[in-house]
């Protein structure tokens, strides 16, 4: 029979147990309902600056359906907090009725107490019951007990007075509980609405936007051009500037050569191998680097020296951890290949939309590797080893090529995009092997919002 308990328990109650467990607490569910409101607040902002350009944007599309996917988690999050909120109303119940039940039996023992006492009031009885004892012991028992019968109705006195608080304090509770619940449906129902609002107007933009399909897709051609512009600037300056390491190295390969020579000892370095220095002051690597390095790391010929190796190992261990380049701001664009208004377009980075004017900071310590002059706007290339960010659609740089940058440094300000519906940066981030580049989803990088 106690095994089948105990198999009953693990099944059924158990799962129950962990489920419990797993459910967020109140402060939890509020702090991330302020969370995201605020998001919401800021999309609203986003989408208030935004249309004061009277010509819809793609931008605008993407602000709005943002702002349903919020919405939506937001919901998500208060339906969450009314289950915790039945659950607490379910328990504040099951409380009052064993309170309720307990007080019940108390006063009901309580009056047969006093109702014994009663009838056994007179002095008569109480002599009786003590001379009827059979010797002194018994009689001392009888005593005792008597003392004990009195306490116990003192007791029982007092255990229903704490009974009849605690069953005050669990009622108080349970209205409590009943007026958060209605406040909280009466946020759902607030937030439902502003949602189905809200797939109003993303269903009114989208069909407006069909209508200026020629314009749209003009922007997304310019758009293209622009990135193919810009992937050329910035082939151009890894290519410079891995001809300018190899050179560098052989220079430092044959003044090596030249010095064992000429103190006849043997030298342990190839002219032809790629010598990886070791790191003194790097940071302590947190995910398996060690030594400046792992043994089967492909390393390139930006490190062939011991600060761009420490730049690499550095960018390397804030993986997940990179600050993002503008405070605020909505990615208009994930990185890789999507379909915008039936026309494919490759993102090498991730867009940001963000006020013009916004401050762009660098994210990690490096070197201005290039500021690139495009067509309406500049372009910053950091190095930081064989890691490389760009910070693409600026006004204006407010740095100067080879100026050391640590993580925080403003290189610019945010320009106008395109259709003029406010402003946005892109920002990307490339790594270099065998000495080719290739860009790598930032979001990978940056630390989650």
């Amino acid at each position: 029979m106690q095994k089948i308990i105990k198999i009953f328990i693990v099944v059924f109650l158990y799962p129950l147990l962990v489920l419990s467990q797993q459910q967020p607490t109140k402060d939890e569910l509020q702090k991330q309902k302020k969370q995201l409101e605020q998001e919401i607040k800021e999309l609203n902002d986003l989408q208030e600056s935004i249309s004061k350009n009277k010509k819809l944007s793609l931008k605008q599309l993407a602000v709005i359906q943002a702002k349903v996917k919020k919405r939506e988690q937001l919901i998500s999050s208060i339906n969450k907090d009314i289950r915790r909120v039945e659950d607490q109303l379910y328990a504040n119940e099951v409380e009052i009725n064993h309170l309720k039940k307990e007080l019940d039996t108390l006063k009901q023992n309580y009056a047969k107490s006093i109702v014994f006492a009663y009838k056994n009031r007179g002095s008569y009885e109480y002599l009786n019951f003590l001379f009827s004892a059979k010797d002194f012991n018994d009689a001392f028992k009888r005593i005792t007990y008597l003392k004990s019968y009195r306490q116990y109705r003192e007791t029982q006195a007092e255990t229903i007075i704490k009974t009849q608080d605690l069953l005050s304090q669990a009622t108080t509770t349970l209205n409590n509980t009943k007026t958060e619940k209605t406040q909280v449906l009466k946020t759902q129902n607030e937030q439902l609405t502003a949602l189905e609002n809200d797939k109003k107007e993303n269903a009114r933009v989208v069909q407006d936007l069909k209508d200026q399909e020629k314009e749209v897709q003009a922007q997304l051609r310019k758009r293209e051009k622009q990135r193919q512009e810009l992937n050329k600037a910035i082939a151009a300056a890894i290519r410079r500037e891995i001809d300018e390491a190899n050179r560098k190295e052989k220079e430092r390969l044959a003044k090596l050569k030249a010095d064992a020579a000429n103190s006849k000892a043997p030298t342990t370095t190839k002219p032809t191998e790629t010598s990886k220095p070791t790191i003194k002051n790097a940071t302590e690597p947190t995910t398996g680097v060690a030594g400046g390095g792992k043994k089967d790391r492909d390393y390139t010929v930006f490190e062939t020296t011991e600060e761009g190796l420490t730049r690499s190992i550095n960018f390397e261990n804030n993986k997940s951890k990179l600050p993002w380049p503008v405070s605020g701001g909505l990615v208009t664009h994930e990185f890789g290949i999507e379909k915008v208004n039936g026309v494919t377009i490759q993102n090498d980075g991730i867009t940001i939309a963000v006020p013009v004017g916004t401050s762009v900071k660098c994210v990690a310590d490096g070197e201005i590797m290039q500021i690139i002059d495009l067509e309406d706007d500049k372009a910053v290339m950091v190095n930081h080893g064989k890691y490389f960010t760009v910070y693409n659609k600026l006004s204006d740089a407010t740095v100067s090529k080879g100026q050391k940058v640590s993580a925080g440094t403003i290189v610019g300000k945010a320009a106008a995009s395109l259709d003029g519906s406010g402003g946005e940066i892109e920002f990307r981030v490339m790594t270099s092997k065998n000495d080719k580049s290739q860009y790598i989803n930032p979001r990978n990088w940056l630390r989650p919002r």
